[in-house]
């Protein structure tokens, strides 16, 4: 059978966030997880504690009555010994349970029959105990020998008998199912609760975490992409001044175009982590058209999407990185023109888009790079299995990478 992995440490007190009392010295064994061994513990002390107080009363009012000392003492013994087995018998059994480390679901059904086999064996050792109490407190006071079929024969007729019935279900329900592990029962299922938020608040701050550490890396590395990537198009433009200045000037025009739109987000700071898809479109569309111009006309390119999603918002350096690798991987390795298609389209709550191109297609050793590394990583980060980076390769040559991200959180 396999272990709980959400398991908690039954002998480590509960965090504070879970926790509930504990505050004072006869309470503090509610800082363990119910029916653990020290909450059982602490528990018994404390209601021994009350129920040994309570029998040395009862001994006291035996002992003025015309009862002997020893009638007063057996008595009392009973009395004690009953109530310690009803307010301990289910929490006993059910902590047995819950260290057995069973799953979860089975845990809770076997805790819940425990305490009601507890109940049970308490009913019963408190009649036998009253019926021993009764015996003693008769012959003590020179009675007729106690007689218990006759008491029960007393209420063998109509309405005595029901309210006999009724008031003994009563004590079962309220008296037996209360100390008996009832409200231990109630907050076991309460800390169940306590503990799965707990562990929804954990898990949550985790992924936030780790969302702002990805957002530094991302930052970091938009800033290392921004001015390799200026450089490579200048190098580019001088080599162009000298050959041909009409393109060279085209590509001033498209590289200032893609300055005006970049520069002001890495000035932006904590606004450089968010974009629309229509603002990595946009980024895209400049930088194909540099390549253009920097590849004398050889690349071609097409951008389909819908206004409507041009809105929706997507992480930032994910597209555009597809598309630096469809150039570099695709275009660029293929004698000959070339085309990158861009599609965007919305399908089952998803947001996708395709980056395709007729090129070199998939060689060995494409896909496993630092940039469709950080793809992967960015969309794990962010949206964990709702997102998916797909590399394929076209029938009649060239790739298609293509990333899918929830409509409803896709920034």
């Amino acid at each position: 059978m396999s272990m709980r992995i959400d398991a908690v440490p039954l002998r480590q007190p509960l965090p504070d966030d879970v926790a509930i009392g504990g505050g004072f010295l006869w309470t503090r064994y509610r800082r363990y997880p119910v029916f653990s061994a020290p909450w059982l513990v602490g528990r018994t002390l404390l209601f021994c504690s009350v129920i040994l107080g309570f029998s040395l009363l009862t001994l006291l009012g035996a002992l003025i009555g015309p009862v002997t000392a020893v009638g007063a003492l057996t008595a009392s013994a009973y009395m004690f010994a009953a109530f310690v087995l009803m307010t301990t018998a289910g929490p006993l059994l059910a902590t047995c349970v819950r260290h057995l480390r069973l799953p979860l679901r089975r845990e809770r059904t076997f805790v819940v029959l425990s305490l009601c086999v507890g109940i049970a064996l308490s009913y019963f050792a408190d009649r036998w105990a009253s019926t021993r109490i009764d015996a003693f407190m008769v012959a003590e006071m020179g009675k007729a020998p106690y007689d218990l079929e006759a008491v029960r024969a007393q209420y063998a007729s109509g309405a005595a008998r029901s309210g006999a019935v009724a008031l003994q279900v009563l004590t079962v329900v309220c008296i037996y199912g209360l100390v008996g592990g009832g409200a231990a029962l109630r907050a076991y299922f309460s800390e169940q609760r306590r503990l799965a938020e707990s562990r929804h608040r954990i898990e949550l701050a985790t992924m936030q975490a780790h969302k702002r550490e990805s957002d530094l890396r991302l930052g970091a590395l938009q800033a290392q992409v921004e001015p390799h990537f200026l450089f490579n198009t200048l190098a580019s433009v001088r080599a162009l001044v000298r050959q041909d200045a009409a393109r060279a000037e085209a590509t001033l025009d498209a590289l200032v175009d893609y300055l005006r739109a970049t520069i002001p987000r890495l000035r932006d700071g904590e606004v450089a982590l968010r974009s629309t898809l229509g603002e990595q479109l946009d980024l895209c569309t400049h930088y194909l058209e540099l390549m253009r111009l920097r590849t004398a006309d050889r690349l071609r390119y097409t951008v389909e999407v819908d206004d409507g999603l041009r809105a929706v918002p997507y992480p930032p350096l994910l597209l555009i990185t597809l598309v630096e690798n469809a150039v570099k991987h695709g275009i660029e390795p293929k004698p000959g023109a070339g085309h990158i298609a861009i599609r965007a389209w919305r399908a089952d709550a998803s947001l996708h888009v395709r980056v395709s191109d007729d090129g070199a297609g998939l060689q060995p050793g494409v896909g496993g790079g630092m940039g469709l590394a950080n793809v992967r990583d960015q969309l794990a980060t962010r949206f964990g299995p709702r997102a998916s980076l797909r590399l394929t390769g076209a029938a009649g040559g060239g790739a298609q990478a293509e990333i899918r991200t929830p409509l409803d959180e896709s920034a």
